[in-house]
């Protein structure tokens, strides 16, 4: 009896872990490239009450096909980010880029390393640097002239710049997008921004289009991955799952109540 209060209460722990995920992935749904997680669970070890035997004769009748084992729970095994590719939507603003296939654009962070992320909401700096919101430079370092008067970006990251009593656009500098083998395995730093790690394995640096790098859309941002109604659905799973588990605590307590009024 003891057993199954552990059980149930693994069980709660589980789909409240599956709520928080839930909750934060519907806290991002605006955010602009979020993406959203998944919990996965496992089952816990089995006690072996009989193990599965085999006949010891072909007449004989003695042997069990199938084991009598007793389940221990459940528990986290990890929270997946699934890079599924947002939709896009247009601005006004001719710095938003939006990636439209796999990679991540590459920053350089204050202590020189570096980061990745999908956020292409660009901004320029009064030396005409190209940072991101947070103020973190494009790696390579992109310098747009201060007076320019149009930006252009290409969709192989070429970027161009239009100077006052110039008619034709000069390059000015190109974007380089990263790839990794297990995006899943990145490290989550908050702010949108992703680190390597060993599971992620090392980033693949070119150019957009290349290598199966997806390419840039200039003048728009990729929206968060979140679909409200998946959410929604599994947000009513989890809870009904969390009081199912609760009436099992609840029920087993009562048999052990009764157990303990035996005479």
């Amino acid at each position: 009896m003891i057993r199954s209060l552990h059980s149930a209460a693994s069980g709660m722990e589980a789909q409240q872990t599956q709520i928080d995920v839930i909750a934060n992935n519907m806290a991002n749904v605006n955010t602009t490239g979020f993406k959203k997680s998944r919990a996965e669970f496992q089952d816990l070890l089995y006690q072996e009450v009989q193990a599965a035997t085999a006949r010891s004769g072909r007449r004989s009748s003695e042997g069990r096909p199938v084991p009598i084992e007793i389940g221990q729970g459940t528990r986290l095994v990890a929270t997946q980010k699934i890079f599924q590719t947002g939709d896009l939507h247009q601005t006004t603003n001719q710095l938003d880029v939006a990636i439209e296939g796999d990679g991540f654009l590459r920053v350089r962070m204050p202590d020189g390393l570096r980061s990745y992320t999908r956020d292409g909401g660009l901004k320029m700096t009064s030396e005409g640097q190209v940072v991101t919101t947070f103020g973190h430079p494009l790696d390579p370092p992109i310098f747009i002239p201060p007076d320019a008067t149009r930006v252009a970006i290409d969709q192989d990251g070429t970027v161009k710049a239009q100077v006052p009593g110039d008619v034709d656009l000069v390059e000015v500098g190109r974007i380089e997008l990263s790839q990794f083998v297990n995006p899943s395995g990145l490290r989550s730093l908050g702010s949108g921004l992703y680190q390597e790690t060993e599971a992620s394995g090392r980033p693949i640096d070119g150019a957009p289009g290349e290598q199966g790098r997806g390419t840039v859309a200039q003048g728009f941002l990729e929206s968060s991955n979140v679909k409200v109604v998946e959410e929604m659905i599994d947000l009513i799973a989890a809870q009904r799952a969390y009081e199912i588990n609760s009436k099992v605590i609840q029920a087993a307590d009562q048999m052990l109540g009764e157990a303990a009024q035996l005479r």
